[in-house]
């Protein structure tokens, strides 16, 4: 059974891969307190806690599904993808917060390390040969050269 759910929630990210470097758009839950979170359940800080994770969806029917229980209160907001990849992408590596992708109402969803996700949105939208307008690199190749780096 664990197995099934891995592959699950690693199918609902090649989803989210592939969708939102179809739409440019990444949903995400908002507040007046801010954006919607989780607590790791892979990853601990150097305080041995829970690291934080972002919520991030690609289907807005998907995120609005799960306003209930503590995201009651919470509005779908629209993020662009050149803004993801950019501002928050960068924003969460600097933080040491994770991004949750395609989160359920149970609060399962894929973890994935802010670097990594960018990388793996790059490869996509290489592979599709689209183009992104990036603000804060030259181009793709830029971003991806410098993500890599930081990486290690």
């Amino acid at each position: 059974m664990e197995q099934q759910g891995s592959d699950l929630i690693k199918n609902r990210y090649k989803k989210f891969i592939k969708t939102v470097c179809e739409t440019y758009i990444v949903y995400a839950l908002q507040n007046h307190e801010g954006f919607a979170t989780s607590a790791s359940v892979q990853y601990d800080d150097e305080n041995d806690r829970p690291v934080g994770v972002l919520c991030f969806w690609a289907e807005g029917a998907r995120a609005k599904s799960c306003t209930i229980n503590h995201w009651n209160n919470y509005q779908i907001t629209e993020i662009a993808l050149v803004d993801f990849i950019e501002n928050w992408g960068v924003g969460m590596e600097n933080d040491g917060i994770l991004a949750g992708i395609e989160f359920d109402q149970n609060m399962f969803g894929y973890e994935a390390k802010p670097l990594d996700l960018i990388l793996a949105l790059v490869a996509e939208i290489k592979a599709t040969n689209k183009e992104l307008p990036l603000q804060k690199f030259e181009n793709i190749a830029d971003l991806e050269e410098q993500a890599k780096e930081a990486n290690g």
